[in-house]
């Protein structure tokens, strides 16, 4: 199955070819460039103040200040140092600035960074329950991020395992039986490797958890419960678990659809195979001339 890149490609593209431009001493272009992203995270890429070499880049996400509870200004200031700017663009929470004469030869990692603002700005709330799953501290109240619309995220920590709740919206009937077969899917690949994380499924009703609490309820409601242990928690392993995990619901939805587009498009050729047969057995108009026999 097909893995959502984490990066934000339009960002790191127009970076990139604004510090072309630099290096090969044409003009510099002006740049003003509005990106939606995942989650409805908003990206804008322009000058500061007019200024052709200086590139500004901002995010916006709606549950940024929640983020915030969990360290994200921290987190932000150890990835991004003198590149955050203080305050941010009128209407976003973060933005970066980039002085396109004053950047060190090995740009690359800079402009991979650029990309990766949003994921950055998700993985305070995991690294921070990864430090207290792995302190054992006990007792720390659940965090509950307003990802999307309707939509939420719990993380929670134990001592021995820490678990990550999605709740999500499907839309439609076809959505939610796809996607019971999608998550089946999950549970029997955990068979082939015991080193991965349990995934839980769960319709209408939220799971143990979440019992008497907000966590809504309803016929187009789903839960997906990731149980993950010290194996996947760790120091060496933490950043592979904030890549794959905090897209995961953008992952199920994106392959929901690409499983609908498959079905139809096997009815359609089916439907055209028919048609062929059908035509084919239509019997052919017989010649009912008269001839007289010379």
């Amino acid at each position: 199955m097909i893995l959502l890149e984490i990066n934000n490609r339009v960002v790191e593209d127009v970076l990139r070819l604004k510090i072309q431009e630099v290096e090969s001493g044409n003009k510099l272009e002006s740049v003003d460039v509005t990106v939606a992203d995942f989650d409805g995270v908003l990206f804008h890429i322009s000058n500061l103040n007019g200024d052709k070499a200086k590139i500004r880049i901002s995010i916006s996400l709606k549950f940024y200040k929640e983020l915030q509870l969990y360290g994200a200004d921290d987190l932000l200031r150890r990835e991004y140092g003198s590149l955050l700017m203080t305050p941010p663009e009128e209407g976003y929470n973060v933005s970066l600035l980039f002085d396109l004469k004053n950047l060190p030869q090995d740009y690359e990692q800079l402009i991979q960074k650029a990309g990766l603002l949003k994921r950055n700005c998700f993985a305070s709330v995991f690294e921070k329950y990864f430090e207290f799953q792995e302190k054992g501290a006990e007792g720390q109240k659940r965090a509950v991020i307003h990802y999307r619309d309707e939509e939420t995220m719990y993380v929670e920590a134990k001592p021995d395992r820490m678990t990550v709740v999605f709740s999500t919206i499907f839309k439609d009937e076809d959505d939610i039986i796809i996607g019971k077969v999608f998550m089946q899917e999950f549970k029997e690949g955990r068979k082939a490797s015991q080193t991965a994380p349990q995934v839980l499924f769960s319709h209408r009703e939220p799971p143990m958890e979440l019992q008497n609490t907000e966590a809504r309820v309803g016929d187009n409601i789903g839960y997906i419960t990731f149980v993950l242990f010290p194996r996947h928690t760790n120091k060496n392993s933490r950043d592979n678990t904030i890549n794959l995990i905090h897209t995961f619901r953008d992952y199920l939805h994106y392959h929901i659809k690409c499983s609908k587009a498959y079905i139809h498009s096997r009815m359609r050729a089916k439907t055209s195979d028919f048609l062929k047969i059908l035509n084919r057995a239509r019997p052919e108009k017989q010649n009912t001339e008269k001839r007289t026999i010379t």
